[in-house]
C-alpha cells in the first residue's frame, strides 16, 4: 500500500510551471502536424525538401511526430511528479492498480494495432503526401473505433495519471481528449475529401467549385 502524505496544496498545484509546459506540449503536437501536413498537401513543402521524394518526406515527418510524442510524454510524467497526490486515488488498489494498468494496456493495444494495420505512411499522414491506401482499413482496431490512435493514447494518459495518483494528470488527460477531438474535426473531413477526389479522378469527373 502506498503511503500518502497529506498536501496543503489542494488537488492540483497551479504554481508548478511543469503543469503548463505539459499542457502546451499536448496542444502543440496535433496543431503542428496538421499545419505541416496541410502545407505539404497544398504546396509539397516537405517533398521539395527531400528532392521530390514524398516517401522520404513522409518518413521524416513520422520520425518528427514520434519524437515530439516521446517528449510530450516525458513532460507529462515530469508534471505529474511535481503535483500533489490524491489519497483517494492512491489508497484504493482498484484505481491505482487494476484500472490504471488496464487503461494503459488497452490504450497501447489500440495504438500498436492501428499502426500495424495502417503501416508507417498510413499512420503518419501519408494521405497528405499523395500516398493513399488502396481501400479503407476495417479490421481491428478500426472495427472498434474510427480513431484508435487517438483514443488509445488518451486511455494511456488517464491510466498513467491514475497510476501516479495525481488529479492534475486526469485534467491533462481531458485536455488530450479535447485536443484530439478538435484535431479529428479537421482531419476526418479533409482526409475524406482527399479520397473522394481520387475517386472522382478515377471516374474522370471534375470537382465542382
Amino acid at each position: 500500500m502506498v503511503q500518502v502524505t497529506p498536501s496543503n496544496q489542494g488537488f492540483i498545484d497551479f504554481g508548478q510551471k511543469s503543469l503548463y509546459i505539459s499542457a502546451l506540449a499536448i496542444a502543440f503536437n496535433p496543431t503542428f502536424w496538421n499545419i505541416v501536413a496541410r502545407r505539404e498537401y497544398h504546396n509539397k513543402t516537405l517533398t521539395r525538401l527531400f528532392n521530390g521524394s514524398s516517401q522520404r518526406a513522409c518518413y521524416a515527418l513520422a520520425l518528427t511526430i514520434f519524437s515530439l510524442g516521446l517528449f510530450r510524454d516525458y513532460l507529462f510524467e515530469r508534471a505529474l511528479r511535481h503535483q500533489p497526490p490524491s489519497p483517494l486515488l492512491l489508497s484504493s488498489p482498484l484505481f491505482s492498480q487494476y484500472i490504471a494498468y488496464a487503461l494503459i494496456a488497452l490504450g497501447n493495444i489500440l495504438v500498436l494495432s492501428s499502426t500495424y494495420a495502417l503501416g508507417i505512411t498510413g499512420t503518419y499522414l501519408g494521405d497528405y503526401f499523395g500516398i493513399l491506401m488502396d481501400e479503407p482499413v476495417t479490421s481491428f482496431p478500426f472495427n472498434v473505433t474510427g480513431a484508435p490512435m487517438y483514443y488509445g493514447s488518451t486511455m494511456s494518459f488517464f491510466g498513467t495519471a491514475l497510476l501516479y495518483g495525481r488529479p492534475a494528470g486526469l485534467v491533462l488527460g481531458l485536455e488530450v481528449l479535447m485536443v484530439y477531438l478538435v484535431a479529428l474535426g479537421f482531419e476526418d473531413p479533409f482526409t475524406s475529401e482527399i479520397y473522394e477526389k481520387r475517386e472522382r479522378e478515377r471516374r474522370g469527373g471534375k470537382k465542382v467549385e
